[in-house]
């Protein structure tokens, strides 16, 4: 009789044990879960794939899948335009009989997609317009259409529409949230850039991000470097516009940092050569403070010295090519970390398009920086 009492309680032991075990193991599975959604994550940029882009890019590609990029960001110039890119002439088919100009053009934006953007494979690409997308006889038109897939891509076109219900049409500017980030893609391709259409939609994408406690970062990427920077020769400072339209972009995004406590990114390329630091310079020291800056013009074009002001920059690096590879981390904050490839990358990424002798041409001489 009393081992018959004692069966119930003994089941009733072992349904509260597994019951125990089940809920630990969930426990332990959520717990799991809330650690991957909290960790840091990554993406890759640079710009400048002109000259010799299609021996270069596919190699940031394949560097770029590797480190676990979740997108990657180019800062434009995607082709030369004004003249036959090296690395165009140099394709076996076009070796025994050289392309004409109007050949080159009709072909060169097609060429970038298919030898530099459909490396990346599923991973996302986000495009930024450079001033030589601006080099007739292309024209801004004739961009939007070119690359309407990704001026429009679903998420793209989705945060337009949270923006602006009305904002039917993509442009060469836009923006995309993600994970507490908010990446803004601005055009300075042109010369007299930013205007003012451009200037009031930043600064109420501006003003949204500082009222909303769950972005805490603001990534800014564009073409030309903001004026003042270090390579103040070749940046917005070539035009009066440019200087008073950029200058205004960079008050905004200080008030973004020291007002509304985001954390802020600025991102370009524009000058062939690598720099971190490129906003230490006196003229923002004396007029607001210093943000996190960097030039990153290192995906195949003809690599330039670096200016007597590179010296005030955190790091310089000229005659590379490689990519930012940015690691975000739950807080938003950002490490940056340049990832430089070796000529053997180039090799391996091209595989047998190219023959050795123009892919060590494109690492060790395409430079005016000898």
């Amino acid at each position: 009789m009393k081992i018959r009492r004692l069966v119930p309680i003994l089941s009733m032991l072992a349904l509260l044990c597994v019951s125990s075990v089940a809920s630990l193991a969930q426990a332990l599975a959520t717990a799991s879960g809330n650690k991957s959604s909290a960790a840091s994550w990554k993406f890759a940029v640079s710009g400048d794939s002109r000259n010799c882009g299609d021996v270069v890019m596919p190699a940031i590609a394949a560097a770029a899948k590797q480190d676990g990029a979740s997108f990657y960001w180019h800062l434009g110039d995607f082709r030369k335009i004004s003249a036959v890119d090296e690395d165009i002439q140099h394709q076996p088919e076009h070796i025994a009989k050289p392309l004409t100009t109007q050949e080159y053009e009709d072909l060169a934006w097609n060429d970038f997609v298919a030898s530099q953007v459909k490396p990346f494979g599923s991973v996302p690409v986000y495009l930024a317009r450079g001033n030589h997308e601006n080099i007739p006889p292309r024209t801004r038109e004739e961009y939007l259409a070119q690359f309407a897939q990704w001026l429009d891509a679903p998420n793209l076109r989705a945060q337009r529409l949270r923006d602006d219900p009305s904002d039917l049409k993509p442009k060469t500017y836009y923006h995309w949230v993600e994970r507490g980030v908010d990446f803004i893609t601005l055009d300075n391709g042109s010369e007299y850039e930013f205007d003012a259409d451009q200037l009031v939609w930043f600064e109420k994408v501006l003003r949204a991000d500082s009222s909303t406690p769950a972005i805490r970062t603001v990534v800014v990427g564009m073409h030309e470097a903001l004026p003042e920077s270090v390579s103040k020769g070749h940046s917005m400072n070539e035009s009066q516009g440019g200087i008073e339209s950029g200058r205004r972009v960079y008050a905004d995004l200080l008030n973004a940092q020291n007002k509304s406590h985001k954390r802020v990114y600025i991102l370009s390329s524009h000058s062939h050569f690598f720099a971190d630091g490129i906003f230490q310079t006196k003229y923002w020291r004396e007029h607001g403070g210093v943000l996190p800056g960097w030039i990153v013009g290192t995906a195949g074009a003809e690599r330039y010295k670096l200016p007597p002001e590179a010296k005030d920059a955190n790091a310089a690096q000229t005659n590379v090519y490689g990519f930012l590879l940015g690691a975000i981390s739950p807080s938003g904050r950002i490490q940056f970390d340049f990832q430089r490839l070796t000529e053997q990358d180039l090799l391996s990424a091209v595989g047998t398009r190219y023959a050795p002798e123009f892919v060590h041409w494109c690492f060790a001489e395409n430079s005016q920086a000898h």
